[in-house]
């Protein structure tokens, strides 16, 4: 399982969720993409899902979270997330444990399942990307998204987090500069936070990505041959490696206690 999150908003990372996910889709690895932002999900418009239900149904008792589980491009599994609704953490003791019990299920159906978590370092995020199996922190090379990058690691490094933790460098204006700033991130986290932090991979600046945004397609569709895509698919064979090779991501549910019942501590846990 594998929590895609951000320090900051408009670095990439629901694009990065996505099309990470679409790749090891048509890899034919069952997956499955969670919108997990309840308040700004927008991975349902980034691939032109129209879907009846979200999960802000599923936690109002309205539908079942398999009713709301949706098709999408490549044969990708979808979970749209919901927008305008209040805290995942001020939702009572039925709602959330409704929403969990019904994305550990998921959990069961998949090879991989990918949460696009909000951006930033609330309460609800740090709760779900603390108990993943694995950690992509998504970031960019402008100095506000670093220092908000950082601000994530510390905060994980806190709740020493039971997984791997990777970074991608996203809109990079060429390899040097993407290993410049992963390989700063890596000392940094290592030296002032004791966390290890391993580079996965960089996307470069490519007009490839606002345009498919327009489009409402994934860049892995709209533009195949994009270098985007070529650098994407690189990460992508890294993350979840081919059938019977490791991965940097483990496939299924893990041997411990699972993900949700680790996001279920983590919310009834005191805030500090």
């Amino acid at each position: 399982m594998l929590a895609v999150c951000s320090g900051k908003g408009g670095v990439g990372k629901s694009n990065v969720a996505l099309n990470l996910a679409l790749a090891a889709s048509l890899a034919r690895r069952r997956t499955i993409l969670i919108d997990i932002d309840l308040g700004l999900a927008n991975v349902d418009v980034l691939c032109d899902v129209h879907a009846r239900v979200n999960l802000s149904h599923v936690i109002a008792g309205r539908a079942s979270l398999s009713e709301a589980c949706v098709a999408g491009p490549g044969g990708l599994k979808i979970v749209p997330g919901a927008s305008g609704i209040e805290r995942l953490a001020n939702l009572g003791d039925v709602e959330r444990e409704r929403l969990l019990s019904g994305l550990e299920e998921l959990q069961r159906q998949a090879e991989f399942l990918i949460i696009d978590t909000g951006a930033g370092i609330s309460k609800n995020v740090l709760a779900f990307v603390g108990a993943a199996d694995d950690i992509l922190l998504v970031t960019t090379p402008e100095p506000t998204a670093l220092v908000d990058a950082y601000a994530m690691l510390k905060m994980l490094a806190q709740r020493d987090v039971p997984g791997s933790v990777f970074v991608c460098v996203n809109c990079a204006e060429h390899r040097v500069e993407a290993d410049r700033v992963a390989a700063g991130l890596r000392t940094v986290a290592e030296r002032f936070l004791n966390l290890y932090v391993e580079p996965l991979g960089w996307l470069p600046r490519d007009a490839a990505v606002p345009s498919s945004v327009r489009r409402k397609q994934p860049f892995l569709l709209a533009c195949p041959d994009a270098p985007v895509s070529h650098a994407l698919r690189e990460m992508a064979g890294r993350a979840f490696g081919p059938r019977g090779e490791e991965s940097a991501v483990p496939a299924g549910p893990s041997a411990e206690r699972s993900f949700f019942a680790r996001v279920w501590e983590a919310f009834r846990a005191p805030a500090t």
